[in-house]
């Protein structure tokens, strides 16, 4: 396999992935196979079809699903836990009695929406998104509202933050492409990012919240547990607030040493630097935070020790097939890239004659459709775009302007190759269509309205 080339053409290689495509759809929402075993026979017959030798494809299977699994299972596991000890402690219904009575029951998915920006710039997506969903799902319950006018929201602002902003990977390797200016990324990304959640998270949000009006599932934090059987001194939104906020520090702390020492401020040989950088690791930070939520929503409230084993045991059943169906998405996209499919699609695209910020932004579409990863498609689409962008000779901020715009296009559309659109759907309590109708519709319009924002800043900077 490790020489193994793809051999079809562009032509068929696209036909297979919309055919792959098209077949998961009708197995999945007409006859209704679990998705787990959808996806996994798609793979197979994918890479099949795709003329991946026999040998190679059960390792091109479990790659793609060991892959993903390796920090999926650890994060949502990890996080269902710490969001099961915030529900049963009674702390998401307190910080959502104190959210709703702050900024208004009108206001709850604003605030939810801002709390998951301010918590997005150093935390990756799905890692965000598991630690705050207890609290989104409790001031839904709080105020009987539709689930989605409050998750759309705060996932749109941790998608927007996490592929337009440093010290994310994405942006961060296509500036290294590019040679563009971190800083002015950052600048220029933050004009981009916060109007888009804007229209593309809040304003999308509250209206798919009566459009869809379903409300809120166990699947994240398992059976619910009744108001009048939570604790009578429950946990206060203090605590709750410094639980979620370990694990930002601990990100941040990592990503902001890690930028230092990569502009040679300091050294990344330092044991203090190599010591706070691997607490900042994302599981990391999420095992430190679970301990802590083990203690300060547990040990030292009273409960018994069986009690909180009983409690983080009880988490972990509901979100096994998350895991699975998350991790088989990312098996599918996997054989999608070994096959050549992404590649293909990208190369038949490369010679269009079209503007270049366009075509970074139209290559990193293709990507991300044919294969389902915003950050290879965006890493990918910058290294194939590095010989126009160096012969057009943009100033500092057209380049940072091009990171945007290619990060733009390789947030479009998510869909069934993609594990983000199974980790979303399933924990929102969402079936395949109603997730193709919501979240990939939040994820094209992060892309368009993103891409317009950009557009518009470059046109705004050429004239001067």
């Amino acid at each position: 396999m490790e020489t193994w080339e793809p051999v079809l053409t562009t032509g068929p290689l696209l036909g297979i992935a919309a055919a792959a495509v098209a077949l998961i759809l009708v197995m999945v929402i007409h006859f209704k196979v679990h998705a787990f075993i959808v996806l996994t026979i798609v793979s197979t017959l994918t890479a099949l079809v795709a003329g991946i030798p026999l040998e190679g494809v059960v390792p091109t299977l479990t790659k793609g699903f060991g892959s993903t699994l390796g920090s999926v299972a650890l994060l949502v596991g990890l996080g269902a836990m710490i969001g099961r000890l915030v529900e049963t402690s009674g702390g998401a219904k307190s910080l959502a009695d104190a959210l709703v009575k702050l900024f208004g029951e009108n206001k709850a998915p604003f605030a939810l929406g801002v709390a998951s920006l301010i918590m997005g710039f150093p935390i990756f997506f799905d890692a965000g998104l598991i630690v705050m969903l207890p609290v989104i799902f409790a001031v839904a319950r709080r105020l009987n509202g539709p689930v989605l006018a409050y998750g759309i929201p705060a996932a749109g602002a941790f998608s927007v933050m996490h592929i337009y902003l440093p010290p994310h990977p994405g942006p961060v390797a296509a500036s290294e492409f590019y040679g563009a200016d971190i800083g002015l990324i950052l600048v220029f990304g933050l004009l981009v990012a916060l109007p888009t959640w804007y229209l593309s998270g809040y304003r999308l949000g509250l209206h798919l919240g009566k459009k869809y009006p379903f409300v809120v599932g166990d699947i994240l934090t398992g059976e619910r547990v009744a108001d009048e059987k939570l604790p009578e001194k429950p946990a206060s939104p203090a605590t709750v607030i410094g639980i979620l906020l370990i694990p930002m520090l601990l990100i941040f702390g990592n990503t902001g040493l890690s930028a230092l020492s990569s502009a040679g401020h300091i050294s990344s040989d330092a044991t203090w630097v190599k010591f706070f950088v691997f607490l900042g690791q994302t599981p990391i930070a999420l095992l430190i935070t679970a301990l802590a939520a083990m203690i300060a929503l547990g040990f030292k409230r009273g409960m018994d020790k069986t009690a909180i084993e009983k409690t983080m045991e009880s988490s972990l059943g509901p979100i096994c097939s998350v895991v699975l169906i998350t991790g088989a998405g990312g098996m599918f996209g996997g054989v999608l890239r070994t096959s050549g499919i992404g590649d293909a699609l990208a190369d038949s695209m490369a010679g269009l004659g079209i503007p270049v910020i366009l075509a970074c932004y139209l290559i990193a579409v293709a990507l991300r459709l044919a294969q389902g990863s915003a950050t290879v498609a965006l890493t990918t689409a910058a290294a194939l775009m590095v010989p126009a962008v160096e012969a057009a000779d943009y100033s500092a901020v057209q380049l940072a302007l091009i990171v945007l715009a290619t990060a733009a296009g390789s947030v479009f559309g998510s869909h069934v190759n993609d594990s983000g659109f199974w980790l979303v759907g399933r924990l929102m309590g969402m079936d395949v269509a109603t997730t193709l109708r919501t979240w990939t519709l939040n994820q094209a319009l992060v892309s368009f309205v993103g891409f317009v924002f950009v557009l518009i800043i470059f046109g705004i900077t050429a004239a001067f």
